[in-house]
């Protein structure tokens, strides 16, 4: 599907913004919730994914018993500190000056503010636009679609020189990843949920929607950076978080 969106501008850099800690029950193991912010030499801001909902930062522990989200795990640290709206302080910017909202898919630690952005249209894989609410979390679809302009995307496309996004459904009906060329760094692969962490690799990413899918676009991504020689920069991965750059720095 050619996408209905075209950035004016080549990325000029990009950052990672920090949504807060969560640990798994499995393992345990302690995870970032990342998101992120590439803005162009055009001065587009693009964001992909807002973390969790507000109310997390409010009262995580009310938030979580609301949800239900204590059978898979716990929020250690999500404040207002870790909002979109700081985290986007920290680069200089305003919500407002977002131009392009990507939606990588739509479980509860990636859209807690996708409605957040009235100027911008969302970007979104047609499958899960095309469910009658968010996937949220565990058949829990307790949002609303936003009243927004969609860019619907149901396979691999380019929405600007140096900025792809691959339609890598597994983790979720409509899991996007994406691929952007910095000035710089070169090769950036977000893989967002597709792989959020290395070792799922070897686990046959168990407990995904769709486990055949996930391995085969797994599978797929990596060849990709491979060939790209890209900087991989995974979903939750426990072992990079610590020591990965994130906003107020830029990857150039």
């Amino acid at each position: 599907m050619e996408s209905q969106v075209r950035l004016k501008g080549k990325p000029k850099r990009l950052a990672v913004l920090d949504y807060g800690l969560f640990e798994v029950h499995a393992g345990p193991r302690t995870i970032g919730i990342c998101g992120f912010v590439v803005e162009t030499d055009a001065h587009e801001v693009v964001l992909i994914d807002t973390g969790f909902p507000e109310k997390y930062a409010v009262n995580a522990d009310a938030a979580t018993a609301e949800d239900e989200l204590e059978s898979f795990g716990r929020v250690l640290s999500v404040t207002a500190e870790n909002m979109p709206g700081p985290q986007l302080a920290k680069l200089g910017l305003k919500k407002s000056d977002v131009t392009l909202m990507i939606q990588s898919h739509t479980h509860i630690d990636h859209l807690g503010d996708m409605g957040g952005y009235p100027q911008a249209p969302i970007l979104i894989s047609a499958a899960e636009r095309a469910l009658p609410r968010p996937l949220y979390w565990s058949g829990k679809q307790v949002m609303e679609w936003p009243d927004r302009d969609y860019v619907l995307v149901d396979e691999d496309c380019e929405i600007g020189e140096g900025f792809e996004v691959l339609h890598c459904p597994g983790h979720a009906p409509g899991q996007l990843a994406f691929m952007v060329r910095l000035p710089e760094t070169g090769w950036v692969l977000l893989t967002s949920d597709a792989i959020s962490r290395a070792s799922e690799i070897d686990e046959k990413f168990a407990g995904s929607w769709d486990e055949e899918l996930a391995i085969h676009h797994g599978d797929r991504l990596m060849k990709l950076a491979s060939a790209r020689e890209a900087l991989v920069i995974f979903g939750h991965s426990p072992e990079q978080w610590p020591a990965l750059k994130k906003a107020p720095e830029w990857f150039e």
